[in-house]
């Protein structure tokens, strides 16, 4: 086992792929000489050159469609958004080329492409810095999109997604790249479709995803200290949403929160909600409750950015309300 860096484990990944297969390649703003805004392509520039590890312009709906047609003749692009606030300048080649062409090319093209970056709300980048995109997304058909916490479950990810014959959107948050953790050092590769269970638990399912997981985990340590017995589940795939595992968890605490970063309405939450209440809504005992960010461009002034944001302590008195 060996300690790695979230961004350490997305490079690993990033490298191994690229060394085992011809057809992987980078592109982005930054990715080659500067190593990526967040470093997680540091030294792949020197170690493949200019034509796998490709420097952009800033045009992301250009170099999105150049990765899409890539991936067409049969390449398998990496494309890293510099923030993934910006790949709504390429929403269009997204929805309609990269998830759709193998539908409306009649199975004849693969888009094996995989687009991955930081977002969230950081630490006052400001409203236009500071979006979670995986709502804008959900609604396309032939994506998939999944969201990583740890730097386990980054490098297994990422490294299935390359492999994957299909669009596939990483979400990184832009406040986890420092996160620290041993990686095997064998080989590994996660499921794009499952959610992880963090803990078991009786009482209650907690369900979230990405930077949220951290926040749920710090509220949990509270709440079982008082004798709560929660349990939590990672969601990981946001499209598919893994319903099944949430739905078992439900058959046994018959109570629900779902604790995200993304806005209030239309988020991934709600979607949850949908799907719970059309498979499993006979085993509620209670509402259930959302924890969203609110419906706001995300303050710059720190104060009121993390007031915008879900904190332990609101998880900590709605596991208390619901199980009162």
């Amino acid at each position: 086992m060996n300690q790695k860096f979230l961004f350490d484990a997305l490079r690993e990944a990033t490298d191994e792929e690229m060394e085992k297969d011809k057809s992987v390649f980078v592109i982005g703003e930054d990715v080659g000489h500067y190593g990526g805004s967040y470093k997680v392509t540091k030294d792949l520039h020197s170690k493949y050159g200019d034509l796998r590890v490709l420097d952009t312009p800033i045009a992301e709906n250009s170099f999105m469609g150049m990765a899409i047609g890539a991936a067409i003749t049969g390449l398998r692009p990496i494309v890293e958004g510099m923030n993934m606030s910006f790949l709504l300048l390429a929403f269009n080649q997204i929805s309609n080329n990269a998830g759709m062409l193998r539908y409306t090319s009649g199975g004849n093209f693969k888009i094996p492409l995989v687009i991955r970056g930081p977002g969230g709300v950081g630490r006052q980048l400001g409203a236009e810095h500071s979006q979670r995109l995986e709502a804008y997304f959900q609604a396309i058909p032939g994506l998939k999109i999944i969201a990583c916490s740890t730097p386990y479950n980054a490098k297994g990810l990422l490294k299935s997604a390359i492999r994957d014959d299909n669009p596939v959107i990483l979400f990184e948050h832009v406040l986890l790249y420092n996160l620290k953790e041993e990686l095997p050092e064998n080989e590994y590769f996660l499921p794009l479709d499952k959610a992880e269970f963090v803990r078991v638990g009786h009482s209650v399912t907690i369900v979230t995803y990405s930077r949220m997981r951290h926040h749920v985990i710090e509220a949990v340590n509270n709440l079982i200290k008082e004798g709560y017995d929660p349990e939590v589940i990672d969601l990981i795939s946001l499209k598919p949403i893994d319903i099944v595992s949430i739905g078992q968890s439900l058959m046994k605490t018959h109570k629900l929160i779902i604790v995200e970063e993304c806005m209030r309405t239309g988020g991934i939450a709600a979607e949850i909600i949908a799907q719970v209440n059309e498979r499993y809504f006979d085993f509620l005992d209670a509402p259930i409750i959302r924890l969203s960010s609110q419906d706001i461009p995300t303050p710059y002034n720190g104060t009121l950015e993390k007031a915008t944001v879900i904190s332990p302590q609101q998880i900590i008195d709605s596991v208390r309300k619901l199980l009162s």
